[in-house]
């Protein structure tokens, strides 16, 4: 968050409860300025990200500077919401980190191949998801540059209000 002194939104997308409130425990003990919010299927993140249905009003769905992505989701997997991600010029500049249980190395190939920023096994300890949440936090949002659209501020390209997929 090089100079920057606000909060940043992190966006999860993921099905199984004790695994978001394992992060959000995580992210406390890492003790980064993040707000996490949680979505629990593919739809619910594009309705999210889309600022659609229960999450008309941005003061609670602002834009994510960062989307951890489960793939094995309800209603919508998480590859074909990745690649509903990455194939609009909306949403394109927002990091996905994939943090899924999957190994699978047709998952791995998959998910770049749909334009992943990272591709993450979760760990099985909660010492060990806290290191890789504050490697995560640290490295996309203190060291890397990200343009100023995806990391919270909407730009002149607005929502595809009315996408379906």
């Amino acid at each position: 968050m090089k100079g920057r002194q606000t909060t940043v939104t992190i966006l999860m997308a993921d099905d199984d409860d004790e695994d978001g409130m394992l992060v959000r425990e995580a992210l406390a003990e890492s003790q980064l300025p993040i707000e996490l919010y949680i979505v629990r299927n593919g739809e619910e993140l594009l309705d999210y990200l889309y600022n659609r249905g229960q999450y008309t009003d941005i003061k609670i769905a602002p834009r994510p500077g960062l989307i951890l992505l489960d793939l094995n989701m309800p209603k919508k997997h998480g590859l074909e919401v990745l690649k509903d991600i990455k194939t609009d010029p909306y949403l394109r500049r927002i990091p996905v980190v994939v943090l899924t249980t999957s190994g699978a190395e047709e998952d791995i190939y998959h998910t770049y191949d749909l334009g992943a920023n990272s591709f993450i096994i979760k760990p099985v300890t909660f010492t060990s998801l806290v290191e890789v949440i504050t490697a995560i936090g640290k490295y996309w949002f203190e060291i890397v540059e990200l343009p100023v659209d995806a990391v919270g501020v909407r730009n002149e390209l607005q929502p595809n209000q009315s996408s379906s997929s």
